[in-house]
């Protein structure tokens, strides 16, 4: 602390600060390559856990944290390049607000090309050390939150069984969770991610996922892995009930 500028203080003073640097538009940085990364990674994890569902996995005691977890492994190597990607292009950025790494790609296209010509496929793999924990994790945090918060509302009769309120309230539930589980993970994955790398594709920062907690928690301290949890949850929170929402509605349909 105080070795570093800090041009971002806060979600609003960052929201502010992106807009004086970029513009408006400034903070839509990285939207193509995101709902590339949400199509595929949640397509995937959905499908898993819906399939563990229909074959009756989830019923065991535990069942559905294992099944949520493993389709949340399954969703995030899938979507890994996506993220990847998404990841350079949100840090680009004028020099007087620059905070980690500058990547300078010009485009999503432009990006997966440079990515692949410099490490070759596995470099586009790059970083999926940390997002598997991550999404695994916050996978089965979420889902399992998701499940046990909509059935015990409806127990309790809060809320009638299926009915749209209830499914609200266990997203709601989810989302604070998952904030909470996924933040020290979403810090990680964002520095292996978008650290620098020499010619044969390994970290100048960071060696691995251990490597990386290691060095945060050294030189941060552990509240050093729940930095910007605040802006975690602006993007989880509707992120967590619009999205559970819409698939507990669709696949009932």
């Amino acid at each position: 602390p105080g070795t570093y500028p800090r041009p971002y203080r806060g979600v609003l003073r960052a929201a502010v600060a992106v807009c004086r640097a970029d513009g408006l538009w400034g903070l839509q940085k990285g939207l193509a390559a995101g709902l590339l990364y949400q199509g595929l990674m949640n397509g995937v994890r959905f499908y898993c856990y819906s399939f563990a569902e229909d074959a009756g996995w989830t019923g065991y005691p535990g069942g559905t944290v294992a099944a949520g977890a493993v389709a949340g492994a399954v969703g995030a190597v899938v979507g890994s390049p996506a993220y990847l990607v998404k990841t350079h292009l949100q840090a680009q950025t004028l020099s007087a607000v620059v905070v980690g790494h500058q990547h300078n790609h010009e485009s999503i296209s432009g990006a997966f090309k440079s990515i692949y010509q410099q490490h070759g496929v596995v470099g586009l793999w790059r970083g999926v050390t940390g997002a598997v924990p991550r999404v695994t994790v916050g996978s089965a945090v979420q889902l399992s939150t998701f499940a046990s918060a909509k059935d015990w509302v409806c127990e309790h009769q809060w809320f009638r069984k299926g009915s749209w309120a209830a499914v609200l309230a266990g997203g709601m539930v989810s989302s604070v969770a998952v904030a909470v589980a996924m933040t020290p993970f979403d810090v990680i994955s964002t520095r292996l991610y978008n650290q620098p790398v020499h010619a044969d594709g390994t970290g100048k920062l960071y060696r691995g996922f251990l490597d990386c907690i290691l060095q945060i928690s050294n030189k941060e301290g552990l509240l050093g892995l729940y930095k910007g949890i605040g802006a975690v949850y602006f993007r989880l929170g509707p992120h967590t009930v619009l999205s559970l929402f819409f698939w507990d509605k669709l696949r009932n349909v």
